[in-house]
């Protein structure tokens, strides 16, 4: 662009900027102050996401349980703070609850035991939940049914809701447990939940106890209704009245795959935290429950049940061939089971 000359006089000669020189100066200033407005921007806006990133920190802080200092630091990962969907713990949400699960076979004092833990004031033992087919048909639904009843969201006639400090349920071996027993040990270990190994010593008296139980299902004895227990003595009297016959044939491979299946549920679950009962011990031997309100580190209380044990005494008197089974017996492994044990 051509440059304006202007002569004023012989001696001085001025020359004149072009006018669109200032028009580009202008547009970088505009530039400069729009970029660092952005940048300014910037900054203000990563100060506010940080602020507010600390506020929801501090308050999921303030939401996590505080744990009693008297506490040993190794029980911790067995302290659960449940936040169930059913209902409001109110002013027990900052109270602990143990999570446990007995595990036993049919007809070997699971539902007495389970009375004896529920007359417990802080205890909730559900009872037989996999009972039903449709809780236990895959990993996925077993899972799910542990997470609802752990959650306290499981409501049975032996909630304390609230102010439980254990809860719990009684699981059969034979209700999908040793079909998923890897799945079932990670989660109770994941999850801190405690196992009650409830098992018979003489495998016998459980037969014979199985055998009783499944012919009432279809005599209902009890004005035509089937109990599977009794609370008086004389309901047992009734019960006890029938004398299953003992097939000896099968005799001595059905014992024996009993205590089988036992041991393997041992082993299965033996990288849990558990402890071991026997019914006979529990039988002759009150202040086994003593042991357990330590294992689940609850108060000690003075544990009762109304039920009434149906077959008493001797085992000859139970069953209807029992010239034959001692016979068969006499000389092996499972002599021991004939004589009486409490």
């Amino acid at each position: 662009m051509a440059e304006s000359i202007v002569f004023f006089n012989k001696d001085v000669l001025i020359i004149k900027p072009p006018k669109k020189s200032s028009v580009v100066l202008r547009l970088i200033v505009l530039v400069f102050s729009m970029v660092f407005g952005v940048y300014i921007c910037s900054i203000c806006l990563k100060q506010i996401s940080m602020q507010t990133k600390n506020k929801f920190l501090d308050i999921e802080v303030i939401e996590r349980p505080c744990y009693n200092t008297l506490v040993d630091r190794s029980q911790i990962p067995f302290l659960h703070y449940p936040n169930p969907k059913t209902f409001d713990r109110s002013e027990c949400a900052g109270n602990p609850v143990r999570l446990f699960a007995i595990l036993s076979m049919q007809r070997s004092g699971s539902g007495w035991f389970e009375t004896l833990l529920n007359s417990h004031i802080n205890v909730s033992s559900n009872g037989e939940i996999f009972g039903s087919k449709i809780r236990r048909n895959n990993i996925s639904s077993i899972i799910k049914t542990l997470d609802s009843v752990y959650n306290l969201d499981w409501l049975t006639s032996s909630s304390k809701n609230e102010c439980s400090a254990a809860i719990g349920f009684k699981w059969m071996l034979n209700q999908g447990l040793m079909e998923h027993p890897n799945e079932i040990v990670d989660y109770f270990n994941d999850n801190g939940v405690s196992v009650i190994f409830l098992l018979r010593r003489n495998m016998l008296r459980r037969l014979v106890s199985v055998l009783a139980n499944s012919y009432d299902k279809d005599a209902k004895v009890l004005n035509g209704v089937h109990v599977s227990h009794v609370h008086s003595h004389e309901e047992a009297s009734t019960l006890s009245k029938y004398k299953p016959t003992i097939n000896i044939a099968s005799l001595a491979l059905d014992l024996r795959e009993m205590e089988e299946t036992a041991m393997k549920a041992l082993e299965y679950f033996n990288g849990t935290r558990h402890m071991i009962l026997y019914y006979e011990d529990l039988i002759k031997n009150p202040s086994k429950l003593i042991e357990v309100q330590d294992f689940l580190k609850l108060p000690h209380m003075k544990l009762t049940s109304q039920q009434v044990k149906i077959h008493k005494g001797s085992l000859s008197k139970h069953i209807k061939n029992w010239n034959d089974v001692n016979k068969t017996l006499y000389g092996t492994s499972y002599a021991k089971f004939l004589q009486a044990d409490y």
